[in-house]
């Protein structure tokens, strides 16, 4: 059985990072999406939100779970057995920081792969901060994340919930 990591803040998740699983999810028998705990990182939604948000949003795929990780991936990634870490890449920029951190995380353990999946052109300018500070403005993000991120992301910035 070939599993594969797609690891990552998901702070918010994004319609990118759901094409980079249903896309993983077709060619792999098994991804976990990995939502990094970074205690050193501020975050917009608390651990919690973050698995629940992912979990509610991944559970049409039967061979997608979802797991916090406050660890090194590579660590994580032999826990579970697992040699296969994927990214999500959409310009050069992206390549240029994931090819790095690919060839730290193979020195850390000679048995991890990383697969570089370039994002499907209508996502191509998805950034979390970005959406999050258009967000903040009380801006559409509609076609950049699915309803419920839209919706817990102006639970964020408007007590009311609304616009």
């Amino acid at each position: 059985m070939q599993k594969a990591i797609f690891a990552g803040s998901f702070d918010p998740p994004t319609y990118g990072h759901l094409n980079i699983i249903e896309r993983s999810a077709s060619v792999f028998d098994e991804i976990l999406v990995v939502i990094a705990v970074n205690k050193s990182k501020k975050y917009l939604f608390s651990d919690a939100e973050r698995m629940s948000m992912m979990k509610e949003l991944v559970k049409k795929w039967s061979n997608v779970s979802v797991h916090l990780c406050n660890t090194l991936i590579v660590d994580f990634a032999k826990k579970n057995d697992v040699h296969v870490l994927l990214r999500g890449v959409r310009n050069f920029a992206d390549f240029s920081y994931e090819f790095d951190l690919s060839l730290l995380n193979r020195g850390l353990s000679s048995d991890i792969d990383t697969f570089f999946i370039p994002t499907d052109p209508e996502y191509f300018v998805l950034r979390s901060s970005a959406i999050k500070e258009l967000a903040s403005f009380g801006g559409d993000v509609s076609k950049m994340v699915p309803p419920l991120v839209e919706e817990k992301l102006h639970e964020k910035f408007f007590s009311d919930g609304k616009k």
